[in-house]
Formats: C-alpha cells, structure tokens, sequence
C-alpha cells in the first residue's frame, strides 16, 4: 500500500450523517464528527459515487446546527455565496449563543451578516480576499485577513496547514447521474470540500451547470438544502472616458493577434475587453472571467485556437457578473471552470502563447512598487493572482508575455497614483522587480530592465502633468540625481 494511500486513509472525513439533525443530540453530533470512515467507504475525491450513501435533505436551519463553538466554517465565494445558509449560519450563531466560530472565505457576495457588530465574539471572519461586505469588519480589528498568493490556497487545504470541520457551498442541480458542479465558482472551494469533515449544499437552480473540475456527485454531501433564487450579480460600471483611454492605450499597443489573455477585476480591464473587437485568435486563461468575454466570442474575436493549455477552451476559476454571464455559461462546453491551483500554476500560464495579464493597482512609486490591496493602512482587497499572472506572463515560454498593471493617473480627489513614496502601511503586491509594463491614459511606462533613475523618468512621463513637476523634485531628492531615460 503506498504511503499516499496510507495518509488517505488516517485523514478521511466523519461518518455520513444519516438522519435528520433535528432529531439529534449535540452528544451524537459530536461523536459522529469525531468518528473516522474506511478509506473504502469514503475517499475526499468527490468525483465519483460512493456506493450506498445519499444525503440528508433538509432546511438551511436545520443543516447549520452541525455548527458549534470553536469550529472552522468554510464558505463559497463571489457568485456562488451560499447566502442562504450563511443567513440561516447568522441567525443559529445568535439563537445557541455560539462562541468563536472562524468563518473562512475568498470574497463573497451578500450582507455578510456574521461580520456585522451585533456578531462580534459569535462569528470571526478570515478573509483569503476581502470583499466589501468584510472590509469594515477586518479595519475595525473584528474580522481577519490572511495576505496569500490565490495560487496557494488549496495548499491551506490540502497540507492540513488549515482544517475545515463545516464547508457551506452552493451547487447546480443533479443531473440524472446525480453530480451537480460548483458553478461558477471552482477557485479554492474544490480544495475546501476535498477537505472538510462534513460538507452542506445549497442547490440552486440559477446555479449554471460548468464544465471542468467543479463535478461533485451528490454522495459525497452530508446535507443538502434547496435554495432558488438568482445569483448575485456584479454589473460592471460604465467605464469613464480616462478608462476608456486606458483600454484603448492597451489593446491597441499591447495585446496582439493570438494572445492568451488574462485580466482582473474592475473597470480598466473590462475596457480593455471592450476595445479588442478588432482583434483575432485571441484566448482567455484567467482567474476571473466577466461578461466581457461574452462579445468577444459573438465578434470571433476569442477563439482559444492558438492556446497550449485546454486548446479551444476558455480556462477560469471563477466568474463574476450579470446573469447573461451565468447563462452563458450554462451547460456550454467552451468554458472550463478549474481549481485555482491550476489556473493560476506560473508553469502553466507560462506555456501558452503570448500571454497578456491585464491588472489594476492602487499606486505606483517612482521605483515600481505595486500597492493593489490597501490605501494606507486600511485594507481593500487582497492579494489575489495578480503576481501569479505578473509571473506566469513574464515568463512565457514564447518570450512574448506582457505584464501589464493599469491604473489612472491620478485618484478622485485629484491626488496623483503615482508617487514618490507609497502610503505608510501599505502592502507591495507586486514588487519593484516583477513589474514590467505600468499603464495611465497618458502611455505606457516600461520598467524591466530599468534602473531606478530610468523608472522614475519612465513613470513621470505618465503621470498626470499637474504632477509632473512635483514628482521629479521628489525623484531628485529620493535619488540624488535627476532622472533621465
């Protein structure tokens, strides 16, 4: 017996649940969860069935109480947010006066409520990436972050480094076979059930049936609730004319004919999607996809054709925006939603052709570093792929990769994005020696390869020119001498 076999075994999950929590003690909950299965019985692969063993149906209120102080709570995130279950998760959390309940999570959508006030000491959240309903938890010294490469995740997972005793997750409806899939959402939540003792699915019929690593068979759930309601939606504002700039400044210097392509969140990439129509053979390899990718398809601008990695297919962890995109990607072949861990694998972004990572940041110093998840000291959003894809890019095999970080030239307050020095207690993302291609609506600053003299001349001929005269006095007296390309 090989030793992976072995571990497999010692690590396998908690004994099926077989009847209804409701009729249960708290005492033969806990020996349940305590109790071990054969690795006969049950493996943590949750592709295929497992013989005699079906889930217990029941009520959002009903599958939480499996809950108690001082466990570990997974929950799936961005559109595929179970907020059902997390609801009903608030609400049980008050009513049993639990205490110290770790609730783990990328960003996800909906109230959030266990980080509200009212839940302080109950519920304590731990953001992988911190979405809005969180931020303020995690400024007030009530919710935690933890910085992490979205790459990595799944090691949490999968080296027991983090052990999940409940994972809340939503799902598409069984098929006739009796797998349902993760939807939109595979990113770290394959790694999350591979790993959980006892696992609730929320089945949503708005759920969109993906193809990819995201196929569970409903044996491997402890519980299984019915949900139906639309999915979260993430409607991507109109971008302004700066951004529009940006975009057009990007595409039309920058992503060439057959480039793989992979772009983040927010306006600036979504413009830039809009401004490749003209554009042929292009192919998405990304993290996050929008419904940007949507008219690219119906334009014959995306056809995956030239790609190394899933030839012909749109490869994503997860996806985020309206419910065209979601029907989109009902039951459609074209696109494959995968674990993160392969996603965002350098050695595989690295293998496809002309690859062009597409990010926004928050600031820029005149020496290169990329702040993306915090103003100051008050933290916005995470770390994420975004080095993932600065590296896989940089490093493709084709010699052809363009790493780009787009940003405008200055904020809402007037305030120049790039700067002398970054905000005290802001996190670096991307570092000085990764950056290569900085990005404003007045050109395109290329840093690889440059000295520290070189870069801050590059970045202040993009900068806003209110600014520019300011910025090369601080240059000046940074670095001692005048910068000059």
């Amino acid at each position: 017996m090989s030793a992976v076999r072995s571990v497999s075994i010692c690590k396998t999950i908690s004994r099926v649940v077989k009847s209804r929590l409701t009729a249960q003690s708290s005492a033969a909950l806990n020996v349940q969860l305590q109790n071990r299965r054969s690795f006969h019985l049950y493996s943590p692969e949750p592709f295929h069935p497992i013989p005699d063993k079906s889930p217990t149906w029941m009520s959002a209120e009903e599958a939480v109480r499996v809950v108690r102080s001082d466990m570990r709570v997974y929950v799936h995130g961005a559109a595929a947010t179970p907020i059902t279950l997390v609801e009903a998760l608030s609400e049980h959390g008050l009513s049993s006066s639990l205490s110290n309940v770790e609730v783990m999570h990328i960003h996800t959508e909906g109230p959030g409520t266990y980080a509200k006030p009212e839940y302080e000491g109950i519920f304590r959240s731990n953001s992988l990436f911190i979405g809005a309903n969180c931020r303020e938890a995690v400024n007030s010294g009530r919710g935690d972050f933890t910085p992490i490469f979205l790459c990595e995740i799944p090691l949490l997972f999968r080296r027991k480094l983090i052990e999940l005793d409940v994972a809340m997750i939503s799902v598409s409806s069984p098929d006739k076979h009796g797998f349902c899939t993760l939807g939109p959402s595979v990113d770290c939540t394959r790694a999350a059930i591979q790993n959980a003792r006892f696992i609730i699915g929320l089945v949503n019929p708005h759920m969109p049936r993906t193809f990819g690593d995201g196929m569970i068979h409903m044996s491997h759930f402890d519980a299984m609730v019915k949900g139906d309601y639309p999915l979260p939606e993430l409607k991507a504002a109109t971008p302004t004319d700066i951004e529009n700039e940006i975009g057009r400044v990007i595409a039309d210097n920058l992503v060439e004919d057959g480039a793989t392509l992979q772009t983040g969140i927010g306006s600036i990439p979504h413009a830039v999607l809009n401004a490749l129509w003209s554009h042929r053979d292009l192919g998405i390899h990304s993290e996050m996809i929008s419904d940007g990718i949507i008219d690219l398809v119906e334009h014959g601008s995306l056809t995956n054709a030239q790609k190394v990695i899933h030839t012909g297919k749109i490869v994503g962890g997860f996806a985020m925006g309206t419910r065209k995109l979601y029907e989109f990607m009902d039951d459609n072949p074209f696109i494959v939603m995968c674990d993160i861990a392969f996603v965002n694998d350098v050695s595989l972004i690295s293998q496809n052709p002309r690859v062009t990572a597409i990010n926004s940041c928050i600031e820029v110093d005149l020496t290169g570093q990329v702040v993306s998840d915090s103003i100051g000291t008050r933290m916005y959003s995470g770390v994420g792929g975004q080095v993932d894809f600065m590296v896989g890019a940089a490093l493709s095999s084709d010699g052809l990769g363009k790493p780009i970080l787009a940003l405008p030239s200055k904020n809402k307050k007037g305030e120049s994005k790039i700067v002398p020095f970054i905000k005290e207690g802001a996190g670096v993302v991307t570092t000085r020696a990764h950056v290569h291609y900085i990005v404003t609506e007045y050109g395109i600053a290329f840093l690889f390869g440059k000295n520290l003299r070189q870069r801050a001349h590059a970045l202040i001929e993009i900068a806003h020119p209110d600014h520019r005269e300011h910025l090369e006095e601080a240059a000046f007296k940074r670095l001692k001498c005048m910068p000059s390309p």
